[in-house]
């Protein structure tokens, strides 16, 4: 069947029929037929018949004809099968989750799983990262959980409308709070001590976990670095890149100071200081498999009936057994 071209214009109700060598008898009667009208049928007849011309325009056509659609000639495809759509979506799914990975080790994979693909084939399908690969911040976090300490600040209202600051520091490794104080003014200086205080010389962590606060100035930092500590900064505007202490925090909030009416200063360091004895050694925690930062043993039935110790002003109580 000859290649040929339809122009159709909408505007002027003009068809062109273009034609590089004169179609067969059964392509005017396909064309024709999209066309029911007798006049526009019978000219194309002619103009095929007739004449054999290369070029047949038909003008002043009462509507245009409609598009038509020519079949394809269907090639054969030779060379290997493709690769099933599970198996692509397995290998994006794979190299995503392994940024590390290259191919011969997500081919490894593959043959484990019992995959056969060829490593070109790997290769192709392969997840490119946009920046080099490295491990994600949670990755980060959970690899350096025993050599890393979170710091961060909040406020507490006081009965006489004051305004004082709490500065926490917390160890990953058992969630414990290693220090807590509170001050009316804090300073880069105060605050480089609380560091001192918190993590003497021979229990210094490798990391430290703080937000872009500008406190941290010149003045902490040669402190900080002066220990041995190096500072880990998160990113302008993201609390959750310091989920652990802003999880403290958040607890502190709502499980004692949302409960009480602070004084002053001292009255609230005394309240801070009874909820971090209940903190470590009652308070239960499901990142620790529901045990206590200082590990709290398990009590037998055998051992007498259930007693409750009140905790934090009686905020809380410490569930024991004692013998009768």
């Amino acid at each position: 069947m000859a290649s040929c071209r339809v122009v159709v214009n909408l505007e002027i109700g003009e068809l062109a029929l273009e034609v590089t060598r004169v179609p067969e008898q059964h392509v005017v009667e396909k064309l024709a037929a999209r066309r029911p009208d007798q006049a526009l049928h019978e000219r194309m007849r002619q103009g095929h018949m007739r004449h054999g011309l290369d070029f047949i325009d038909l003008k002043h056509a009462q509507m245009c004809l409609p598009a038509v659609i020519f079949e394809k000639s269907r090639r054969r495809r030779y060379g290997r099968p493709g690769v099933g759509r599970e198996v692509r979506d397995l290998i994006r799914t794979i190299s995503a989750a392994n940024p590390l990975w290259g191919a011969p080790r997500v081919h490894g994979e593959l043959l484990k799983l019992g995959i056969s693909v060829a490593q070109a084939t790997v290769s192709t399908y392969l997840t490119r990262p946009r920046t080099p690969p490295s491990q994600t911040w949670r990755t980060f976090l959970d690899n350096h959980v025993p050599d890393l300490v979170s710091v961060d600040f909040f406020t507490v209202p006081t009965a006489t409308f004051r305004v004082l600051v709490v500065f926490v520091v917390l160890s990953h490794a058992r969630r414990r709070i290693v220090h807590v104080n509170v001050t009316a003014h804090p300073t880069a200086a105060w605050t480089a001590q609380q560091i001192v205080d918190a993590c003497p010389w021979e229990t210094a962590p490798r990391y430290l976990l703080r937000d872009r606060d500008a406190i941290y100035d010149a003045v902490f930092e040669a402190r900080v670095e002066a220990l041995g500590i190096r500072q880990v900064l998160t990113a302008p505007r993201s609390p959750w890149q310091n989920p652990y202490v802003e999880r403290v925090i958040g607890s502190l909030r709502r499980e004692c100071l949302n409960h009480v009416i602070v004084l002053n200063e001292r009255h609230l360091q005394r309240i801070l200081h009874e909820y971090v004895d209940d903190y470590h050694a009652c308070r239960t925690h499901a990142s620790l498999d529901k045990d206590t930062p200082d590990q709290r043993q398990v009590e037998a039935p055998h051992m007498g009936r259930v007693t409750a110790i009140p905790k934090v002003g009686g905020l809380h109580h410490l569930h024991t057994r004692r013998a009768a």
